[in-house]
């Protein structure tokens, strides 16, 4: 099995499980506070973290990788998760998953600013109709749409693949879950205070399904999920596997209409198989970037 195909292979472990976050964001942002959720899934999984690169007896990160990976965390420890926690209080997170169509477009677009990929003009072509299509769609969906939650949506779209081309570079360096381990454990500093001074004056009206939720998102989405993520855009390359990103929406959708049973409209579906067309004929004319990551890495 050559390296593309295990980039593949483990990107979409990570789609996979990336694909219960926001489904089990709504859930928790029923009972949690969007701040509290935001900090407590970050402490956790930090300090979980911390206890990994112990015991496996990891290297400390360089001065010059300290700037890099607190913009992974300021993208998808606190950025991502905060802003679309937020969103979920004004969208349902079927509405919300539509977003996600955006990532591939955001995430080539910073590896071809932080990573140096370069790509044909038709990448860039199909990669925009995708994302009209889908930036349309939530404008015009007046039912379940907000204003609000839009803006936090996208938002959190344009953080979240600043995050994931960094981390992708700091791949190369540092290992593939080394990278948001090392990123989780600097911001513990400020998210174990914090989730102590936010936390929940009583449990007590604190469900199950929220409980559940708050695990999933400390210990997959904030954690397990990246090790296969990091890892896969690696190996694959930052825009390659990136499009796998756009399989999101179809899992999300059926995770929300299975368990949150929001209504999945024949519209929202349709939206995401163009978009998913327009991605996949992206894919097709994308091109790798001439100056490797690793090289470019070893220069600074």
């Amino acid at each position: 099995m050559n390296k593309a195909t295990k980039g593949w292979i483990n990107g979409f472990l990570g789609v996979l499980i990336f694909s219960g976050s926001l489904p089990a964001t709504r859930l928790a942002v029923a009972d949690f506070d969007p701040l509290f959720l935001t900090v407590c899934r970050a402490a956790i999984a930090g300090v979980l973290a911390g206890a990994l690169l112990l015991l496996f007896k990891q290297k400390r990160p360089v001065r010059s990788d300290i700037f890099p990976l607190l913009v992974v965390a300021f993208g998808v420890v606190i950025g991502f998760p905060l802003l679309t926690a937020l969103a979920l209080q004004y969208v349902t997170s079927a509405h919300a998953i539509i977003f996600i169509g955006l990532l591939p477009l955001s995430t080539a677009i910073f590896g071809v600013l932080r990573g140096g990929e370069r790509h044909r003009p038709a990448f860039w072509i199909f990669s925009a109709i995708g994302s009209f299509l889908v930036t349309g769609f939530a404008l015009i969906h007046g039912g379940e749409s907000s204003p609000i939650g839009d803006a936090f949506m996208l938002a959190s779209i344009i953080v979240c693949g600043l995050g994931y081309a960094e981390g992708a570079r700091l791949s190369h360096r540092l290992g593939n879950w080394q990278v948001i381990s090392w990123a989780l454990v600097l911001s513990l500093p400020l998210m174990i205070p914090l989730s102590f001074y936010l936390t929940p004056g009583s449990w007590k009206d604190i469900g199950h399904p929220a409980l559940f939720s708050l695990a999933y998102v400390s210990l997959f989405s904030m954690l397990i999920g990246f090790v296969f993520w990091y890892r896969g855009l690696a190996q694959g390359g930052i825009a390659a596997v990136g499009q796998l990103q756009l399989l999101q929406p179809f899992f999300g959708l059926l995770l929300a209409s299975l368990i949150l049973h929001e209504k999945v409209g024949w519209l929202l579906v349709a939206v995401n198989i163009v978009v998913v067309l327009c991605v996949v004929a992206a894919r097709r004319f994308a091109k790798e970037q001439v100056v490797p990551i690793k090289n470019e890495i070893e220069q600074n």
